[in-house]
């Protein structure tokens, strides 16, 4: 599959009125937050499209920018990637963190140390 046939893809769904995402799971991760007493049914469409149409932006970006391009995969490496390279996706690198071995983990902790002593 081709580049400009994913992103046609992509553009058709942002144009078509109706949602993928399970629209009482969306309420009910709204009614999650104590703000929230009540919940226009045009908002609800509106933040469930909206959050659709931004999970299609990072998908989409981090299938161009990814190493699975190739493969005609996406995988949580390119995600984590897009999150951490992207300025606009910055905000998830808490929940989309890089991938590390445990092996590098401790010896990075290793290394804390030792400056810390030093």
């Amino acid at each position: 599959m081709s580049g400009k046939t994913v992103e046609n893809k992509v553009e058709r769904a942002a144009n078509n009125k109706n949602v993928s995402l399970p629209m009482s799971r969306v309420k009910l991760i709204m009614k999650s937050s104590p703000d929230v007493s009540c919940i226009n049914q045009d908002a609800l469409f509106l933040t469930t499209k909206a959050t659709e149409l931004f999970v299609q932006h990072l998908a989409l970006s981090s299938y161009n920018k990814g190493s699975g391009k190739q493969k005609n995969t996406l995988s949580y490496s390119d995600l984590a990637d897009a999150a951490e390279e992207t300025e606009t996706f910055q905000f998830l690198t808490d929940i989309l963190p890089k991938k590390i071995l445990a092996r590098d983990y401790l010896k990075s902790l290793e290394e804390m140390e030792e400056v810390d002593d030093n």
